[in-house]
């Protein structure tokens, strides 16, 4: 096995990780924001307390990531679903930490830039792939 081959395989088991463990994290934060009271829900993350509709769409993206980040790869349908999924994941990170900024809640940033961070390195593996499959 080459170099290239192995750094290859590393590259898409890290992705493939990467991808189940944000897709846990989304389905249960969307899980969590359906179905857990707003108070309970409140104590855990603040801002849910002052946006109740808010809360209920973003478990609406949070689970369509979590679907869209291994369904399409790990079913082989239309897998380039995925890179969308990630893409999506990073503007949806990014507005988290504007809305959070704005809110003057800059220390609850963290996780949402671990997400990030791990979404645009599942987006640039994955797109990776997709262009040269392309070619």
């Amino acid at each position: 096995m080459t170099t290239h081959q192995t750094n290859s395989k590393l590259l898409n088991m890290t992705s493939w990780l990467c991808q189940i463990l944000l897709s846990i994290t989304f389905i249960w934060a969307a899980g969590m924001k359906w179905f857990e009271p707003m108070d309970q829900l409140a104590q855990m993350w603040p801002w849910t307390a002052d946006n109740p509709l808010l809360t209920k769409i973003t478990g609406v993206f949070d689970f369509a990531a979590g679907l869209g980040l291994v369904l399409p790869m790990a079913l082989l349908i239309r897998p380039v679903l995925t890179l969308y999924a990630a893409c999506g994941t990073l503007a949806l990170m990014l507005a988290a930490i504007v809305f959070h900024v704005s809110r003057g809640e800059s220390s609850q940033i963290g996780f949402n830039v671990f997400v990030l961070l791990m979404a645009g390195f599942i987006a640039w593996v994955r797109g990776k792939k997709t262009i040269i499959h392309k070619q």
